[in-house]
């Protein structure tokens, strides 16, 4: 059977699959990341008005932002449509491009954060693996692969490996929030909590972390791409995100505290602090077998969260195929399972080639914090769009189903305005090196010049799509025994 193109009447478009759980569910595990706990908690107390900081200056703007542009444009295709509708055609391109792009660092990523944790299943046989790049590869490639083939076979098989991971990581969050509870009460934290270690540094080296932290309230905007897959999507996506801003924000607020109760900030690490932490009060407080369950539960919960980020902009190039801007076979449906599988199966083989890109020439720790930084650049620039077009789109009519940002045009402005800002300082501040990495020069090369790359190629097919669409080829010449 010939692949498909959906378009907004065609019967076959994908059914309503993602109830008001599905959902909440869904914008958990794509919302929060455990590995951003650990970040945070290296940087010590002052992160806690940080994460309150960036909660009120980004998530809560975008959260703002989605609810009322997918309630004027609902349906498919998210900041896509958006983009398109207030700046053109290139705009509403760039912006899911570079939104599709940046998972091809983001994969090894998470894969690489999952996959350290995954060695505390058996830290005394495995913990010799924390420092092997070809573990780590492996890892990646596998677990990429099985999230791939689940999402290929249809967002009602795949949601449920984000459901999954979704529940896997409230239960790890949970463990070390409970047992630092109790270590702190029998114990006392191994970190002092006053004003003075809670007020933020101003010292440069100490303001670069900031931009992770605000990355990491990233991703409410995800299920919008999907909007003809949600039930009552007017009415579920406002409650979703809210229930999941207020989980996002309790959960990483305290399970930073809990990771300083159990470890000073000097000893927790940002590809394994978590697992550290768990470790580390089990083992003070006599609960030592609670470990390699907790180790396993946070590496599926990160594979979960890649899964669900696979599914959602896999979307991106399915809509913006169907717009002609790439070839036609981007917008081809599974005869059976009516999923973006070559959408799908594009971004699983690039983010093959990002995991092996990104570990060339360093460490582990190197390539993590390098798929890190490209991953928030290349990930906010689409943010920048949907800001701007926040701000242009109110001159539009509405109709009486918008949902309109509380005090209307003005406050809807100064909104976009704070999220605006506060991305721009996000990108600027990831492109500075960790300040210990050992080979800065070859680390802002690989950051700046691979995001370079990704969206100068984004540009190029653009141009592509367009002189294609412009000067389309002549149909052959029909003959005698057509």
């Amino acid at each position: 059977m010939a692949d498909t193109l959906i378009t907004p009447d065609d019967p076959n478009r994908p059914k309503r699959v993602m109830g008001f759980r599905d959902l909440v569910l869904f914008y958990v595990v794509t919302g929060i990341s455990l590995r951003w706990i650990a970040t945070a908690a290296a940087a010590g107390p002052s992160s806690i008005i940080i994460w309150v900081g960036a909660w009120l200056a980004f998530y809560t703007p975008l959260a703002l932002s989605v609810i009322e542009l997918s309630s004027r444009y609902p349906g498919e295709g998210g900041l896509y449509v958006w983009s398109k509708k207030a700046f053109g055609d290139f705009s509403g391109f760039m912006s899911a491009w570079t939104y599709w792009a940046s998972n091809l660092p983001y994969f090894p990523a998470v894969l690489y954060f999952a996959a350290s944790n995954a060695l505390y299943m058996r830290q005394s046989s495995w913990g010799r693996l924390s420092t092997d790049p070809t573990y780590y590869i492996l890892f990646a490639l596998l677990t990429l692969t099985a999230a791939t083939l689940l999402n290929v076979v249809g967002l009602d098989v795949g949601k449920w490996l984000h459901n999954v991971g979704a529940l896997a990581m409230w239960i790890p969050a949970l463990i070390l929030i409970v047992m630092g509870a109790i270590a702190w009460h029998r114990f006392g934290a191994a970190t002092r909590f006053t004003l003075h270690s809670m007020t933020p540094s101003l010292h440069f080296n100490d303001i670069i972390f900031w931009s992770l932290l605000i990355f990491a309230f990233g991703g409410c905007e995800t299920a919008s791409f999907m909007g003809d897959e949600i039930k009552n999507p007017r009415r579920t996506l406002p409650w979703g995100l809210f229930i999941a801003g207020v989980t996002v924000a309790l959960c990483y607020i305290l399970g930073t505290v809990s990771v300083l109760v159990a470890l000073p900030p000097a000893e927790v690490s940002n590809l394994s602090g978590l697992m550290q932490a768990i470790a580390k009060t089990a083992s003070r407080i006599g609960f030592g077998r609670v470990v390699p369950y907790a180790a396993f539960l946070i590496a599926l919960s990160n594979v979960g969260a890649a899964g669900a980020y696979l599914a959602a902009v896999a979307r991106l190039p399915f809509v913006a195929g169907i717009d002609r801007f790439l070839p036609p076979i981007f917008g081809a449906l599974h005869p059976r399972w009516k999923t973006p599988w070559v959408a799908l199966l594009v971004q699983y083989v690039l983010g093959v080639v990002f995991i092996f890109l990104g570990q060339a020439g360093t460490s582990v720790k190197g390539a993590y914090d390098v798929m890190a930084s490209m991953t928030v650049i290349t990930y906010f620039i689409p943010y920048l769009f949907v800001f701007a077009a926040m701000i242009k789109l109110q001159g539009e009519p509405t109709g009486p189903d918008v949902i309109h940002v509380p005090g209307g045009k003005p406050v809807a402005k100064v909104v976009a305005i704070v999220g605006l800002l506060t991305t721009t300082l996000t990108i600027v501040l990831s492109v500075v090196p960790q300040p210990d990495e050992l080979n800065k020069p070859l680390s802002v090369l690989k950051v700046v010049g691979g995001s370079a790359v990704l969206v100068a190629i984004g540009a190029a097919i653009y141009a592509w799509g367009k002189r294609r669409t412009r000067h389309p080829k002549p149909a052959p010449p029909s003959s005698a025994w057509d």
